[in-house]
């Protein structure tokens, strides 16, 4: 997969090269093309943005640079264009599921007050956001998108049955999980994940996953299609809710 990102600052995306992430770049599993907005600076000052016509808070990059630099890409790698910003559609599972599947994407990573709007008309094909708050600039977002989608592309991650049931995998989050010591401040690992029944064991976790959903996500059941048993267990535990 080519993934190309473009960017003030390239320095803040070679914490990419570390990790299975960074493995996988030196495989070629994935290619990450860097392009330095500042190449298309308008003046010896390295200015690509300017003031708000309308006036307002915060300086806006400008169209030009950014259209410099996308053309600076080649045709055949440059993929779905994504502009990061916090009025995009929710970052989650299925979409970095859907992304990875891509041969090519291209990330705008923008700063200050946003981008020029004729750009994002013009050139941008999905905005996306990671999440309902402001960064000071597009790179961490970024990074966190590569990250994600990365999970799903075959030979990054060793074992694929990890990513099968990571949290949210199948909608719900994942329920507590423990190594050793087997006590630790006096606390001890759940008896059922010592007792070898790999049967009971896999129910006690689908369970724990379910109530761990239920009290810190509620949200995320509503677009799950359950069991009668998993019914009857959020069932008894609105009842002790209310008691």
């Amino acid at each position: 997969m080519n993934i190309n990102i473009i960017t003030l600052f390239p320095e803040i995306f070679e914490a990419l090269n570390y990790g299975l992430l960074g493995q996988a770049i030196n495989r070629e599993d994935i290619k990450i093309n860097i392009f330095n907005l500042r190449k298309h600076q308008i003046n010896k000052h390295g200015q690509v943005d300017d003031k708000q016509y309308g006036g307002g808070q915060g300086m806006v990059l400008m169209a030009e640079p950014l259209e410099k630099s996308i053309k600076d890409i080649p045709a055949d790698i440059l993929g779905k264009v994504i502009n990061l910003s916090p009025q995009g559609n929710l970052l989650n599972h299925d979409k970095s599921k859907e992304l990875s599947s891509l041969e090519s994407i291209t990330i705008i990573s923008g700063r200050y007050e946003g981008i020029d709007e004729r750009f994002i008309s013009q050139y941008v094909d999905e905005e996306i956001s990671i999440g309902d708050f402001v960064l000071s600039g597009g790179e961490f977002a970024a990074l966190s998108l590569i990250d994600s989608l990365s999970r799903f592309i075959p030979g990054v991650i060793g074992n694929k049955r990890s990513v099968d049931l990571d949290s949210l995998s199948q909608g719900f989050l994942k329920g507590p999980v423990f190594t050793r010591p087997e006590n630790f401040n006096s606390e001890s690992v759940p008896e059922i994940l010592l007792s070898g029944d790999h049967k009971k064991i896999q129910e006690w976790k689908d369970n724990q996953a379910l109530i761990r959903t239920f009290e810190r996500r509620p949200e995320l059941l509503k677009n799950i299609k359950l069991t009668k048993k998993q019914k009857k267990l959020l069932e008894d535990l609105a009842s002790k809710r209310i008691l």
